[in-house]
């Protein structure tokens, strides 16, 4: 039973990372209609500066703020010198965010080096919590708990706030929010900020559980991307969901079955768009 609770709890903090990496990921996509694939390189640089400030000797909440910021503005910059000179021409965006992506694993090869960097965990957070006779990770629960307050966040930001509502008129339609007085270019670098940040966030919580190691990148960014395309393209709600339904399908096939482990993962996908080919929550950021 117990081990059995451990993958559960597992699967939740997995899904709660995959959805502070996916939701930036699919704000950017929903809008900007950029398939951004430096994003799991910014999931990884998060991971590396927080334990880097956490090896300074500072906690994880200090380490998480730097973290947010440093993938912030790097992601501003990326869409501001790369990105807009590249606008309208979805191919050569796509080629120049994976070829960033490369460039972006080797320089952190290069300042961190090859060996895996561990992240301590919260002094509070490790002893276990005991609860009907099981025990449970801690700072797993917590990663749950932050993952659920940011999706809660993130709804209220687009629902009832004045950016949310511009955000999602320019998922609707660009155009007319261009012509409604809406500014794009202001909106996009907002919106690519806070998507970059949220991978920060991510990768910073990430740290105690993976530790910051070359390939965490690529680790995660095909999970991000079958959350996104589970969940619906520019769907908020579809990508909470797929986050966790993509965390207990690849936890739990990690658990049972290791050899198929991407099998188990990749087939239900396939199975859902055969017969919903928009995803489970289609386009909407309802």
């Amino acid at each position: 039973m117990q081990i059995w609770a451990i993958q559960t709890l597992n699967s939740l903090a997995l899904g709660g990372l995959l959805f502070m990496l996916s939701s930036g990921f699919a704000l950017i996509f929903g809008l900007m209609r950029i398939a951004n694939l430096t994003h799991g390189a910014m999931f990884m640089i998060g991971t590396y500066v927080a334990a880097t400030v956490v090896r300074a000797g500072h906690n994880l909440l200090l380490a998480a703020l730097a973290a947010m910021v440093c993938v912030a503005v790097l992601g501003g910059l990326i869409e501001r010198l790369l990105l807009r000179r590249l606008g309208g021409n979805s191919q050569a965006q796509v080629l120049a965010t994976l070829g960033l992506s490369f460039v972006a694993a080797d320089v952190c090869l290069m300042i961190w080096g090859g060996d895996p960097i561990p992240v301590q965990t919260p002094t509070f957070l490790q002893a276990p919590l005991h609860l009907f006779g099981l025990s449970f990770p801690a700072y797993r629960l917590v990663v749950l708990a932050i993952a659920i307050v940011v999706g809660l966040l993130l709804y209220l930001l687009i629902e009832r706030t004045r950016l949310g509502a511009m955000i999602r008129a320019g998922v609707d339609d660009m155009a007319m929010a261009r012509a409604a007085g809406i500014p794009a270019s202001l909106l996009f670098s907002i919106v690519f900020c806070l998507g970059a940040a949220l991978a920060g966030l991510g990768g910073t919580l990430a740290g105690p559980i993976f530790n910051a190691y070359p390939g965490l990148d690529a680790e995660m960014l095909p999970l991000a991307l079958i959350v996104v395309i589970l969940g619906g393209i520019g769907s908020l709600t579809g990508t909470f969901f797929a986050s966790f339904i993509v965390g207990f399908i690849y936890t739990f096939g990690i658990f049972l079955v290791p050899d198929l482990a991407y099998v188990v993962l990749f087939l239900p996908m396939v199975v859902v768009l055969a017969f919903r080919p928009n995803g489970l929550f289609g386009r909407s950021f309802a």
